[in-house]
């Protein structure tokens, strides 16, 4: 467990009147200036304009009931409504830029989709919402602790996602950062609790990530939403956030200054936390991969599980 950064070429002292809710400012540490999170974003963007590129609805569109969407943006012009409601291309084009379809990772040995498709997303709605989630949770995040370990955090945490998703959801295919952004949420509140003594306004913000993160779940319970890959990536990156963003304890770096007293950098919670975390995700992400290349169904395993990706009302089915 590092006390400092790894990175270099972005540090920066804090100031005094940068204020965060979650943080606690008043420590001595560094400040990075945050370029990963901006360059995600803008990958992104490129990929989705690619893939609009590709799909050019136009030419495979026929007939007077079946217009694209904005024609005058030409082969970057959406799907019909009826197939696609986010303003996106079709789903042959998304399973042909690296979608995640479970037969394709299982029988045609394409493990590589569980990477290519947190790149994806369905139609400009999921992209800018997604993106905007991104900036918000994740700029703050690589300004405290760097562009290495969050970055670790939003990929490993993408590949998590994925792995759950494809062993509930093997009819559909699947895109999106979602299981990636769910990951730095989940990072963030192990965050909190491991470095909990160096927090000022505790349970304000304990309650405020909760709540975030239980609305969040809860729309993941909509249909069409792949709700498994959000699950999977919060896990993977509430492991992380144990392993990768623990921070001295409360009062360590006075006692530094102090030869009477001679306080532990990291307390008995945090090394434990450390542990127990490093063993459950490697663990985790084993067997996870292990019953997806066996062609195991998550299903067969847990017989309500899919109420988590979609809970059936009167007002919709699943």
């Amino acid at each position: 467990m590092a006390n400092r950064d790894v990175e270099r070429g972005g540090k920066r002292n804090r100031g005094a009147n940068n204020n965060n809710y979650f943080y606690d400012e008043s420590s001595g540490e560094t400040h990075w200036t945050s370029w990963l999170i901006p360059a995600i974003v803008v990958a992104n963007l490129a990929v989705f304009v690619a893939v609009m590129f590709v799909n050019d609805c136009p030419k495979k569109i026929t007939g007077a009931n079946k217009e694209c969407v904005a024609r005058f943006l030409g082969r970057f012009s959406f799907q019909p409504l009826k197939e696609n409601p986010l303003f996106g291309p079709s789903s042959s084009t998304l399973e042909k830029m690296g979608a995640l379809e479970w037969r394709k990772v299982v029988h045609e040995h394409q493990g590589w989709r569980l990477l290519t498709c947190m790149w994806l997303h369905a139609g400009i709605i999921h992209l800018l919402t997604n993106m905007l989630s991104l900036i918000f949770i994740g700029i703050r995040l690589e300004q405290q602790f760097g562009f290495i370990r969050v970055g670790l955090i939003y990929l490993v945490s993408g590949l998590g996602g994925s792995i759950l998703s494809s062993l509930f959801l093997q009819e559909s295919i699947s895109v999106g950062a979602s299981g990636a952004l769910f990951g730095l949420l989940g990072a963030m509140l192990s965050e909190l609790l491991t470095n909990w003594t160096i927090y000022a306004n505790k349970a304000a913000a304990l309650v405020t990530l909760l709540f975030i993160i239980a609305i969040n779940l809860a729309l993941g319970m909509l249909p069409r939403v792949d709700n498994f890959a959000h699950i999977g990536g919060f896990l993977t990156g509430f492991c992380l956030g144990f392993v990768l963003l623990v921070r001295p304890q409360y009062g360590w770096e006075a006692s530094r200054t102090n030869s009477t007293r001679n306080k532990r950098k990291y307390s008995m919670y945090q090394y434990v936390l450390f542990i127990v975390a490093a063993v459950v995700l490697v663990v985790g992400l084993t067997v996870g991969l292990v019953m997806l290349f066996k062609g195991e169904n998550g299903n067969k395993h847990c017989k309500w599980c899919h109420y988590l990706s979609c809970f059936p009302t009167s007002k919709w089915t699943c």
